[in-house]
């Protein structure tokens, strides 16, 4: 667990390797051995000083999330965070050297035990990152992390890295004071060992040495109190207060900072276990890091089907979104086979490749060689004949069958046997668009969202026939890309599309009642969505709404059920105000200046002398997506509850904090959602009825989510 050696010279050595895991972790195996090694380090006279590392390639990863959520005991949790801070409390005020050497990356609660050494030395490691990021899990550092980081670099540098988990590389924390040296790697320890060796008085951390002062000014500092109101307005605009763990943080350091380091540590342990006990935070851990770690290891791939390498791929269509493709798929070292009807088009679809890349090596993120390698590895072409050694072709043309079908097949003529083709589709049926292929137990459904580059997600769509194989190497060739999967089955609009549409045309419905705009964009934005709904149909125009709920009637016929935002959109439409590519829709996009809410719209839709108040829009736009979420369930679109809160989360940004649509319902109790959606059915109409899965799940008192 930590192995703990003492040579001749008095110097221990504290060494990290936690056993069956890749990652050391806190937990409370791990605790206890700390502890035990600390206090030998502490009360052993033959000990001079301590080295703390680790035998793994990287130090500690941070806390165990399972132990941290195994109890919902306030006291427990308490228990737990004080012995920690105690025992580090013990080793750094010991008075013997404790030099940290972090070959590799030390974040949260990892590098919090590297704050409690005196000296902190890293390996010059390219991979390796130091950072607290508790906060993107609705957490905050509850091993001292908010009271020795402000007190070692003052406060207003230390904020970012706490209210926003910046993680830093070695030589960016070296100069921010977090580290004390770099070393070439495989020399940190010796390192550390000659600073503990050349140290020939008691040590002392800057803070327990009389008359410490924080650096950059004391909390009670103008200066100061300037830089904590600045973060506190921030904070809220950027959070509109749904996520408590960033003022949380804040409390923590103007609290904690202005006392001794003692009060402070007991500061922080308090907010740490209001933290853990909060649903934000159970919400952000299931959905963040569990269920996205389950979508990542490829939870849904069928087993016993060998793994799939790809050394060449194929797109069809190098708009923006085949260009995406292709970049993405090339940074992943494939090579590109990229078509489009004519050669122009087909290279200015590499020319997509070679602006992302000249930005990155401006940046210094990637070496001139790379940027190089990476274009050369795409070629942009019309020929098709040049798929003929391509283990996956990708087809992203434009969303009408007819030209889906042509690609189709002339891709088919020259791929080989084995080959995937796969279809990025947003909205059209895969089983469909398989008629046209000679193949379709190889056909499959591969959803990018725009950008690629940036939007980490793909809907793995699979077909009436496709093959259990085709789906496991789909999702190999997924993970390849470095992507996040989830897996649904075919349907009109698959899960994300038809899902993120809720959101829109809510909006357009709220508009079309008389609710001001302005209200229900920023209701948009309080209920923790990324953009209003406004804007979210500019950016997605109006005109698609129209074209996809045109086809949408013509397939379905006497099924088809419209929702009353599809009447604005189609006004839209009419007026010439499609969205943000025409330059005005919602609102108007004037040149060189932001975007405003177009004022003709109080003359389209007037405003009702009574306006709903804001809590009232947050529920509806939100219950309309997760009442929806649940019809895909009972419909057998989605497969399981994972899959359906990691998409909504990366692929149209239902807020984290909510942890997904199932994961609010969760949080309500389904027997509060189902109260919740029969009121808003008799209001609004049976877009909110409830559907008979929640129902029955309300009266056996399930839940989406059993108890971890």
């Amino acid at each position: 667990m930590i192995n703990v050696t003492i040579d001749a010279d008095g110097i221990a050595t504290l060494c990290w390797d936690m056993p069956g895991r890749s990652q050391n972790v806190l937990n409370e195996a791990s605790c206890t051995a700390l502890f035990e090694a600390i206090a030998r380090v502490v009360q052993d006279d033959a000990v001079k000083g301590a080295i703390m590392t680790s035998a793994k390639p990287d130090f500690i990863a941070g806390g165990d999330l399972e132990w941290l959520l195994n109890t919902d005991q306030a006291a427990v949790l308490l228990e737990r965070v004080t012995a920690l801070h105690r025992a580090l409390r013990k080793l750094e005020t010991c008075g013997k050297p404790v030099a940290v050497a972090l070959g590799g990356s030390a974040l949260g609660g990892g590098l919090e035990v590297a704050l409690a050494g005196h000296y902190r030395v890293a390996a010059d490691n390219p991979k390796a990152r130091f950072g607290l990021p508790e906060v993107t899990l609705g957490l905050l550092p509850g091993g001292g992390g908010t009271q020795r980081l402000p007190r070692l670099t003052g406060i207003q540098k230390a904020l970012p890295l706490l209210l926003e988990g910046k993680r830093l590389k070695a030589g960016e924390a070296l100069k921010l004071g977090i580290i004390h040296a770099v070393a070439p790697a495989g020399e940190e320890v010796a390192a550390a060992r000659a600073w503990v060796l050349a140290q020939t008085a008691p040590v002392q951390q800057p803070w327990d040495v009389k008359g410490y002062k924080v650096p950059g000014g004391a909390v009670a500092s103008p200066a100061v109190q300037q830089v904590l109101m600045a973060a506190n307005a921030m904070t809220h605009a950027k959070t509109w207060g749904n996520y408590p763990a960033p003022q949380a943080i804040l409390s923590c350091v103007y609290e904690g900072v202005n006392v001794d380091i003692d009060t402070g540590l007991a500061v922080e342990a308090r907010y740490f276990v209001q933290m853990v006990l909060s649903k934000e935070a159970k919400n952000m851990i299931r959905s963040l890091f569990f269920s996205m770690g389950e979508a990542n290891k490829l939870a849904s791939r069928p087993p016993d089907v060998p793994r799939r390498r790809y050394s060449q791929v194929g797109v069809l269509g190098a708009g923006m979104m085949g260009a995406g493709i292709a970049y993405v798929a090339a940074r992943a070292g494939m090579r590109v086979v990229l078509i489009d009807r004519d050669q122009p088009a087909a290279d200015k679809g590499k020319g997509y490749s070679h602006k992302l890349v000249e930005k990155q090596a401006a940046r210094g993120q990637l070496a001139p060689d790379q940027a190089q390698a990476l274009l050369e590895r795409i070629t942009a072409t019309t020929d098709y004949a040049q798929l003929a050694e391509c283990e996956m072709v990708i087809e992203a043309v434009f969303e009408d069958r007819a030209l889906k079908a042509d690609v189709t097949r002339k891709a088919e003529a020259v791929m080989p046997a084995g080959a995937i083709l796969a279809s990025n589709t947003s909205t059209l049926p895969i089983s469909g668009l398989a008629e046209a292929s000679s193949r379709p137990e190889q056909f499959i459904g591969l959803h990018f969202f725009s950008p690629v580059d940036r939007m980490p997600l793909v809907e793995v769509i699979i077909g009436r026939q496709t093959s259990q194989a085709t789906l496991a190497h789909a999702l190999d060739f997924v993970q390849a890309l470095g992507m996040t999967p989830i897996v649904v089955n075919d349907a009109r609009g698959f899960y994300t599309s038809r899902v993120f549409s809720t959101y829109v045309l809510e909006g357009l419905a709220l508009l079309a009642e008389g609710v001001a705009p302005a209200l229900i964009e920023n209701a948009g934005l309080q209920a923790g969505m990324p953009v209003g709904p406004l804007a979210l149909t500019d950016e997605v125009s109006s005109e698609l709404i129209v074209k996809i709920d045109r086809q949408t009637r013509a397939d379905l016929g006497a099924a088809y059920q419209p929702r009353p935002g599809h009447q604005v959109a189609a006004r839209m439409v009419e007026l010439g105000r499609i969205g943000k590519k025409a330059g005005q829709g919602f609102y108007d996009y004037p040149d060189g200046g932001s975007k405003r809410l177009w004022p003709g719209l109080a003359e389209q839709y007037p405003r009702a002398a009574v306006q709903p108040d804001v809590a009232q829009l947050v529920e509806r736009l939100i219950t309309v997506q997760a009442v929806e979420t649940v019809r895909c369930m009972e419909e057998g679109v989605l497969m399981n509850a994972r899959d359906a809160d990691v998409g909504a989360i990366l692929g149209w940004g239902f807020p984290p904090f909510r942890g997904g649509p199932l994961s609010e319902i969760d949080t309500v109790g389904a027997a509060g959602f189902v109260q919740r959606c029969e009121r808003l059915a008799a209001s609004h109409g049976p877009r909110f009825a409830v559907p008979a899965l929640l129902k029955t799940m309300a009266a056996d008192g399930q839940a989406f989510y059993p108890p971890r």
